[in-house]
């Protein structure tokens, strides 16, 4: 694989940052990898276990000579290392991020960003309920997909480099629009989230099913839950606050089914429950013909790359 940078600077040390060095590490595509976090123990932990080539305290001291920066930290905190970062970079180098949501993201770090930069988003679409340096793993990438979110006026070479970044870390890569991006993220990943989170509260707040009950019956359905529900909870706050109008907007359909479904099953409509079964059954069959899941019965979560 040829090499596509230089040096690499990662802005954050946990699950993303931690596969990015380590499928880049695997393929050859950065020089030299430089990472950084917040929490002094974060950075032990990856100077511990190699995570990069160097770990160092700042994120102005990771970005020195850096011809790619990636901001791998929650999105709330995007535009203080943006801020923190801008007068380091070094000219003709790209920046880009992981976050979940892209129109926050731009809004907050691209007007921070020198001219001399070139700034393109992305937002690699993987990922699992574990957190921290220790979870990366370098086939997380393999089969999802990345989505690039370039801003206007972006120079065809910083895309098409960071394109090839990405399929070389094994990932499928599309481009799409910012506002497009959080509307489709708000119905595959965001509101899933807030529903499971929901569900997990409920069945800790239903007193009359105790907390044993919850745990030693559980079936698939509230085990994903709970799966999803164990997610990082800085970031998802951060995400649902970013991508507020697309959230709720999707909540609100989400409301509108469930009402229909209720009256369903209150009225006793079975055929009005199996045609929607039906219908959503279809949607699980082509998420898995598409290779994004499989018919495992542990829905191929039986490793670490869960």
């Amino acid at each position: 694989m040829t090499r596509l940078y230089n040096r690499v600077a990662l802005i954050g040390l946990g699950l993303i940052a931690g596969s990015m060095a380590l499928a880049m590490k695997r393929a050859g595509l950065a020089g030299e990898i430089v990472g950084t976090a917040r929490s002094a123990e974060t950075r032990a932990i990856a100077a511990e276990i190699g995570l990069c080539d160097r770990i160092v305290d700042t994120s102005v001291e990771a970005v020195k000579g850096a011809d790619l920066v990636v901001l791998c930290v929650p999105v709330g905190a995007m535009e203080a290392v943006a801020r923190d970062i801008a007068p380091h970079l070094m000219p003709g180098c790209t920046v880009s991020d992981v976050g979940s949501v892209k129109r926050a993201v731009i809004d907050a770090v691209g007007p921070h960003l020198p001219e001399t930069t070139h700034f393109v988003p992305a937002h690699p679409l993987a990922g699992t309920e574990h957190s921290g340096p220790r979870a990366g793993f370098a086939e997380l990438f393999e089969n999802r997909w990345c989505l690039l979110v370039p801003s206007e006026g972006t120079p065809d070479a910083p895309i098409a480099n960071l394109r090839a970044l990405w399929e070389g870390m094994g990932a499928n890569v599309d481009e799409m629009e910012a506002d497009h991006h959080d509307l489709v993220l708000a119905v595959t990943s965001h509101t899933p989230h807030l529903i499971a989170y929901t569900m997990v509260g409920v069945a800790d707040d239903l007193r009359r099913v105790t907390d044993s009950e919850v745990i030693k019956y559980s079936a698939a359905g509230f085990r994903d839950f709970t799966r999803i529900a164990a997610s990082d909870p800085t970031m998802w706050r951060d995400v649902f606050l970013s991508n507020k109008e697309a959230t709720l907007e999707i909540l609100g359909r989400f409301t509108e089914e469930l009402f229909a479904l209720q009256r369903a099953i209150r009225t006793g409509d079975g055929e009005h429950l199996f045609d929607y079964f039906t219908r959503t059954r279809a949607i699980r069959r082509s998420i898995i013909e598409a290779g994004q899941d499989t018919e495992a019965p542990d829905f191929g979560r039986g490793s670490k790359k869960t």
